[in-house]
């Protein structure tokens, strides 16, 4: 790459919002030895590429088009190949539909979801190349006249048929050679192996390929409209039919789920040949060297690629029986924040999943659409499964309270809340869970006690739950400077607050608890160890922190009330939201999260606004508790003389505290 397009590349990726943000990782090319024309031309211009519909869009709508519409119908068909792809997105994410017949075990990760970003770039390539064809005068001359590529009629039945006839003889006899060839040393190193980093493919990683790739794939899958064109059968349908159908069959092969039964390709001789299925392509990703076809494996057979275990893994994926069902060993419970939330869920949008939370313009946009979705979380009314990873030998799963964090806050919905949770922890232990973390709300004090209340309600589980504030709390202490005399800690008899006032006193710090109430103050100096009494000071009056650079904030702090404290104050958060940093002169911390370890895999989502493989205090805590292999509960109020004992392990472990932004 010459300096020049490096520069305006990444003027692009910044004006579009696309560079790394902190703790992502950076897009990898999937391609060993990139080749001449790897990139496609618009690639410098981020998501700005869109731009490039425009020209269709404008003509169709100010009535410039031509007798056939040709601009109209561009736009339709390419709305439509999107409208296609995000529904297999959805379906093939969604665990609930596909779990059953998964075909391949192991998850994706980032790099493939940042490789895989410019899925789309073909649909503009082919829309630019037909329409060139198109625009040409005359594309051939006979006996004297001249052809035009137009003049096309609505509907045309037997041209459709010429079209399926020369699709299933020469692009798939032509394709099944150019992908033989395309997986020779060379070409295989500078193009198609892109494809290939893909091991376990996803809807969409049919048409992730170089530009080069996708020009000699576009001539070839030209054949059918063109051969139908000098058949003398071309329609309008014929464009609809053939580029969503092709793209239907593309989407098909690269599911990781198996949804063809096994009972038409047993009862009707000849089937299995004509038309592949998720399982058979499956296996050219996994195998590499076999199943070469297009959709029809009956080339692989002609010429001796088929592999000879096609048949027998499509039945037992059919069956579902492929993939070991198993109950995971840990499940961490989250829940929907602001409902713009939703659609942050792995299989609502692979883009905004995989990058950390916030309300992109996109989303706005999609407002009208939540409310709709609340009504449905209502009526399924039920925990699902959000996403699924690997930690080390143990699988563990993301479920999802379907209840957003303003629900929380109405005690008419607690007993609805508590009544999922409650279920869910009954469903988990019953499967054989042997963790269940909670998050965030799902854990709430006032709601169930920090988990408490399930467990006094069900004494025989077998299963612990862990709501995981004990690493939290020691994520907060480990941001406390060494030497620090004097702690201001506002929020102070919360759960957190508790455990982070008696840990703080026993290290010989003096610490002023605010809180209006003296009966929960002297709770917590009962807990206290006597000889660390002293330490605990009890304060009703914020302004009392005008001398402590060093406030522990549990609660919202308004403007006026961060005020007082002094120049130079360390504000250590564990309040949710995160203050509004309004003191210039002060530092904030970030809530506390970590850093998933190596051993962490098939994580290819941000846990809102968490940065890429970082999740809160409290879902690390539940993983702690799971590889330690510890066999209590860990619910109600934090124990603070585990504090250091949570720390160690989560270190040993490879858990890494996310360091505060500079």
């Amino acid at each position: 790459m010459w300096a020049g397009e490096a520069r305006v590349r990444n003027m692009f990726k910044w004006m579009a919002g696309s560079s790394a943000k902190q703790g992502e990782e950076p897009p990898k090319k999937g391609a060993t030895a990139p080749g001449v024309m790897s990139e496609f031309p618009w690639e410098p211009m981020g998501n700005y590429k869109y731009v490039l519909f425009l020209p269709f869009a404008y003509l169709a709508a100010t009535g410039q088009d031509d007798a056939d519409r040709w601009c109209y119908h561009m736009c339709v068909i390419a709305a439509l190949r999107y409208l296609q792809a995000y529904i297999w997105h959805f379906l093939s994410r969604n665990h609930h539909i596909s779990g059953r017949t998964r075909i391949q075990e192991k998850g994706i990760d980032f790099n493939q979801i940042d490789r895989e970003d410019n899925w789309d770039d073909y649909i503009i390539l082919q829309a630019y190349v037909s329409t060139a064809v198109h625009m040409l005068p005359y594309l051939y001359c006979s006996k004297g006249v001249c052809h035009a590529f137009s003049n096309f009629p609505l509907y045309d039945g037997k041209g459709l048929i010429k079209m399926l006839l020369i699709h299933m003889g020469p692009t798939e006899f032509i394709y099944y050679w150019l992908h033989r060839a395309l997986h020779w040393h060379s070409l295989y190193a500078k193009y198609h192996s892109h494809h290939h980093a893909s091991f376990v493919p996803e809807a969409i990683t049919g048409s992730v390929h170089p530009f080069m790739e996708h020009l000699m794939y576009t001539a070839n899958f030209a054949v059918p409209l063109l051969g139908t064109w000098l058949a003398g059968g071309a329609s309008v349908a014929m464009f609809y039919l053939y580029l969503l159908g092709f793209d239907l069959l593309n989407i098909i092969g690269h599911c990781n789920f198996e949804l063809f039964p096994a009972w038409p390709f047993v009862n009707i001789p000849g089937l299995k040949y004509l038309i592949y299925t998720p399982t058979f392509h499956s296996l050219h990703h996994s195998k590499v060297h076999v199943n070469f076809c297009l959709f029809m494996p009956l080339y692989d057979y002609m010429y001796g690629t088929l592999d000879p275990n096609s048949w027998a893994l499509f039945e037992k994926a059919s069956a579902g029986v492929a993939v070991p069902h198993k109950a995971p060993h840990t499940v961490f419970l989250a829940h929907g924040t602001e409902l713009l939330s939703v659609f942050h869920l792995p299989f609502m949008s692979r883009q905004f999943a995989a990058h950390p939370f916030k309300t992109h313009w996109a989303m706005y946009a999609l407002w009208p659409l939540t409310l709709p979705m609340l009504a449905v979380l209502r009526v399924v009314g039920r925990v699902f499964v959000a996403d699924k990873h690997r930690l080390g030998d143990f699988n563990v799963e993301t479920w999802v309270t379907p209840a957003f964090a303003i629900e929380f806050f109405f005690k008419s919905q607690w007993a609805r809340i508590n009544k999922y949770i409650e279920g869910a922890i009954v469903d988990a232990d019953r499967a054989g869970v042997e963790v269940f973390g909670l998050g965030a709300l799902n854990k709430n004090e006032a709601l169930n006690g920090g988990g408490a209340l399930f467990v006094k309600n069900h004494p025989e589980l077998r299963m612990r739950v862990v709501h995981g504030n004990t690493l939290t709390a020691a994520a907060v202490l480990q941001k406390v400077p060494p030497g620090t005399k004097a702690a201001f800690v506002l929020g102070a008899t919360s759960k957190l607050g508790r455990a982070i006032s008696l840990y703080l006193a026993a290290k010989g710090v003096r610490v002023t608890m605010v809180t209006a109430s003296r009966e929960r103050f002297e709770g917590v100096v009962s807990d206290c160890q006597e000889e660390f009494r002293h330490n605990l000071v009890h304060s009703t009056d914020v302004n009392e922190g005008a001398h402590c650079d060093c406030w522990v904030v549990g609660r919202f702090l308004s403007a006026a009330e961060q005020a007082v404290a002094p120049a130079g104050t360390t504000f250590h958060q564990f309040v949710v939201p995160p203050l509004d940093e309004v003191r210039k002169d002060c530092k904030y911390t970030s809530l506390p999260a970590f850093t998933l370890p190596k051993s962490a895999q098939g994580f290819k989502s941000c846990e809102m606004t968490m940065g890429r493989r970082n999740v809160h205090a409290c879902h690390a805590g539940a993983l702690v508790h799971s590889l330690e292999g510890w066999k209590h509960h860990e619910v109600g109020a934090i124990d603070a003389s585990r504090i250091d004992t949570v720390w160690e392990a989560a270190m040993k472990h490879g858990f890494k505290l996310v360091p505060d932004p500079a």
